[in-house]
């Protein structure tokens, strides 16, 4: 297949792109580098099927040849990321989509979106099934990323039911894994980096809120099966083992093999206080279900970042 894939520097995207290629596909990878990362495209490029444009993924992208799939992975994904950048990130998955849409109907292409579990807000239904419609406040500070993949959900539908296009969607809950950001200020990657630093982690509020953490091997995984299956609707892809951040704080350091101290900062307007998948719909539909136990994606994950830090002064800075 010839895929076109929006992202493709950053961690969610680099992996898929990998994937596809290994499988045999010829890969279209966009980025502008406002989130992804060059080594991850560096990686990518000693494939001799991996073409690479750099390009703004909310406007109209010109792509000669056919596409048998455009997937949409774009968009910055952690709060401190999109929290700078909000009019790029509300258009990427507004605009951006609409254009993409427009890219699979004039190819005839099927079309992925890359949704999130941030459409459910701070919910009041646990743990979280597809027919959840959630609680999310439209005018918060979060909203700069929640509302835009609502409204991606919405008109990905729409142009299901209005023009035939073959769509997918998939809720992302919280991924971790090699090739993530060390500094884009998500979990995973703030409790990592500090203890390998030697620096006291930072927990925000009283570390009682719970997250649900999946090794990104488990997400790809998901996606190629659900490529697989014409089925329009969202589905959950995440691991329903539920951690408090206090108890993750606490795995990290076990993992690195120092104790530091914890330090506290205000819980951030918004921020849920539970979130975990109901992935029944994954399980049924695609025989689906994350595989990786947490403890041993951490230990894959910190291995990166030791690497990481040991190679590249600005990081390790």
């Amino acid at each position: 297949m010839r895929i076109l894939i929006t992202g493709a520097a950053g961690f969610l995207g680099s992996h898929l792109a990998e994937r596809l290629l290994l499988e045999g596909h010829e890969i279209i990878g966009v980025d502008n580098f406002s989130s992804g990362q060059r080594r991850n495209i560096e990686l990518l490029s000693e494939w001799p099927r991996f073409h690479f444009l750099e390009a703004d993924a909310s406007r109209p992208l010109d792509i000669a040849g056919p596409l048998d799939w455009v997937m949409h992975f774009a968009s910055p994904a952690s709060p401190p990321r999109y929290l700078k950048l909000p009019l790029e990130t509300l258009l990427v998955n507004a605009e951006g989509t609409r254009h993409l849409l427009d890219l699979a109907v004039a190819k005839g292409a099927r079309f992925f979106l890359a949704s999130t579990s941030e459409v459910y807000g701070d919910p009041l239904v646990h743990p979280q099934p597809e027919g959840y419609w959630g609680n999310v406040n439209p005018v918060g500070p979060r909203a700069i990323y929640d509302e835009a993949k609502r409204y991606a959900e919405t008109l990905t539908t729409a142009y299901q039911q209005a023009r035939g296009v073959s769509t997918r969607i998939i809720r992302i809950f919280n991924t971790y894994g090699p090739r993530m950001d060390p500094q884009d200020g998500r979990v995973v990657t703030n409790f990592i980096v500090q203890a390998l630093k030697g620096q006291p982690l930072t927990i925000f509020g009283d570390g009682c809120q719970t997250r649900s953490f999946q090794y990104v091997d488990d997400l790809i995984e998901g996606i190629r099966r659900l490529m697989e299956v014409e089925y329009h609707q969202p589905v959950n892809l995440g691991n329903p083992e539920e951690y408090t951040m206090l108890e993750l704080a606490q795995l990290v350091q076990e993992l690195v093999g120092s104790r530091l101290p914890f330090v506290h900062q205000p819980l951030p307007q918004d921020d849920p206080r539970q979130r975990r998948p109901d992935i029944t719909r994954a399980k049924t539909l695609l025989g689906w279900e994350p595989r990786v136990p947490v403890r041993e994606g951490l230990a894959r994950t910190i291995a990166y970042f030791r690497e990481l830090l040991y190679t590249s002064p600005e990081v390790s800075s």
